[in-house]
């Protein structure tokens, strides 16, 4: 496997030389600047980094800290002698991150050494077609930290998101989600169900959800399922890809066809038998009316208020934000349990992949190697720490762990705990693909934690988040990953945009009965007459290349 992703990148490569050599407009050459002092591991002085990156709306501080001035910020100073700076710091609700960088992007503003970005992908092609950002993969080859490259190694088709005439813009960040259904326990009881195994048993427990009063309050307010699909049916969470997965088949990315041929998912059959299933449970109330304009968090809602008995989405979701239901609803218990299987015995989810956003580094950025210097110290410190490391428990000790009684507790169990990995320019520190993913499996079996990553671990999570990823670990082969995951091909540029709208307009009318359910086959027929068939024929070219 190992060699099968090495050949796949040696052909990238020749790939990269040849765009290089047809025609690549060239940069002039940017005089390098003079190294940086560094005295027992950090820069003396200490110098400057700014970035940019998104927060979310669960990102909390104490003491009196900002996303400027933080725990973080201090550590990067006193260990590292990077002073990080961010000219501002906007969250992602409503798209105000990505709509305030479009402007300065727009603007011709200057933009800050380093940018990452989880979520709109179109930002960032937008962001590295810009030609304001460096080939981040050759400063990656340079400068990256063994522990790091070993990561990346791991899984080289991450870095084909970024791939621009021959060069490699942007670092993917490394993270591992692929989804699990989450139910509501207390309800099954209360209704005298059992967990639903097939699609069949998924409707008579999503029907007593909706119209057996599970909730008690003598009202018809309770959903069996909550989605949201105001961005896309196949989506980060409150999905409903799952659906079109029990009929084979996973809309809105490339899947590869018994033939060996990737094919576009969202005009396969079986995606018309998921949207005749998705109208169906829309009509019975099954779901809510308003899943066409409700976000990933906004559909959430529903079921951490107690109005919606199953929800979709990653392991993590214990973590945040589904826990709020025990807080919101007395007596509530949820858990995880395996997607349900469809009309021919199967299921199948979209897969992950083993990344979760990107790090753009500037041009102009005089200095590159203090982003690595940065980042290396976090994969070869944090991402596995050793024994007696700085890291040992947790990042700082007050914020994500404390010892109490010479015992470690966690960012739970701290007064006013917060997690200051969510300050860090990449979201979550440093990760290594499946490390976390693997870990919490064994630890679900009752495995007694080990090594400090193992303790971190099992300290930093709920109990629901270790059956959460031992479902998915036991069931990563229903995936159905995105197989062309390379930069947009020459017709996407000019029509994908048409496409998308055509295919977002015409499955939102089927599922909310606007339009019959024979509407698929006119959508499939002017999709591919609309520049489909030739973005078809350019996705399978690229899939020789690196297949």
């Amino acid at each position: 496997m190992y060699k099968k992703m090495m050949t796949a990148v040696l052909a990238l490569t020749m790939v990269a030389v040849t765009a290089c050599s047809s025609g690549a407009k060239e940069e002039p050459a940017k005089e390098a600047a003079a190294p940086l002092a560094m005295q027992n591991g950090k820069y003396e002085p200490a110098v400057q980094m700014s970035y940019l990156r998104a927060w979310n709306d669960d990102t909390k501080f104490k003491n009196g800290e900002t996303a400027q001035s933080n725990v973080h910020t201090k550590w990067a100073k006193e260990r590292l002698g990077i002073e990080l700076t961010t000219p501002w710091a906007v969250s992602v609700t409503n798209d105000a991150f990505y709509t305030k960088l479009r402007l300065s992007l727009s603007a011709n503003e200057e933009l800050p050494d380093i940018v990452s970005i989880r979520g709109d992908y179109n930002l960032v092609r937008e962001l590295i077609e810009s030609g304001k950002f460096a080939d981040a993969g050759a400063l990656f080859d340079k400068y990256a930290s063994d522990t790091w490259k070993q990561a990346s190694e791991s899984a080289p088709e991450e870095w084909y998101p970024y791939m621009y005439e021959g060069q490699r813009y942007g670092i993917p960040i490394f993270d591992y989600a692929d989804p699990v259904m989450f139910i509501r326990e207390d309800w099954l009881k209360k209704l005298g169900l059992e967990e639903p195994k097939t699609i069949d048993e998924l409707v008579a427990v999503m029907d007593a959800f909706t119209n057996q009063d599970p909730d008690g309050n003598g009202k018809k307010d309770t959903y069996g399922l909550t989605v949201g699909m105001k961005n896309a049916l196949n989506t980060w969470m409150t999905e409903s890809g799952w659906i079109f997965g029990m009929y084979n088949t996973m809309p809105g990315q490339w899947n590869e066809a018994e033939d060996g041929t990737l094919q576009y998912g969202s005009v396969q059959p079986g995606v018309k038998e998921g949207l005749a299933t998705m109208k169906d449970w829309l009509s019975k109330g099954y779901l809510p009316k308003e899943a066409g304009v409700y976000d990933e968090i906004k559909a959430a809602e529903l079921f951490t208020a107690g109005k919606a008995g199953i929800i979709v989405g990653p392991h993590w979701m214990p973590n945040w934000p589904i826990d709020d239901v025990k807080k919101n609803v007395d007596g509530a218990t949820y858990k995880a349990i395996a997607l349900p299987t469809g009309p021919t015995g199967e299921s199948h989810h979209h897969g992950s992949g083993a990344s979760n956003g990107v790090v753009l580094i500037n041009k102009d950025m005089a200095n590159p190697e203090v982003f690595f210097t940065y980042q290396n110290y976090l994969f070869d410190n944090f991402a596995n720490p050793e024994v007696g490391s700085e890291f040992e428990h947790g990042f700082a000790q007050g914020y994500d762990y404390d010892i109490v009684d010479g015992k470690v507790v966690g960012e739970a169990e701290v007064k006013d705990g917060v997690s200051p990995l969510k300050y860090t320019i990449t979201y979550d520190g440093a990760r290594i693909p499946n490390l976390m993913m693997d870990t919490l499996a064994e630890l679900a079996t009752g495995k007694e934690p080990e090594t400090p990553f193992e303790k971190n671990t099992s300290i930093a999570n709920k109990p629901e988040v270790f059956a959460a990823a031992q479902v998915v670990v036991a069931h990563k082969d229903d995936a159905i990953k995105n197989k062309f995951t390379g930069a947009p091909t020459d017709t996407m540029k000019m029509k994908k945009d048409a496409l998308d709208k055509l295919e977002k307009d015409t499955f939102s009318k089927i599922i909310y009965g606007q339009v019959g359910i024979e509407e698929f086959d006119a959508f499939v027929t002017k999709w591919k007459s609309m520049g489909g068939d030739d973005i078809t024929a350019e996705v399978n070219e690229w899939f020789k290349t690196v297949n």
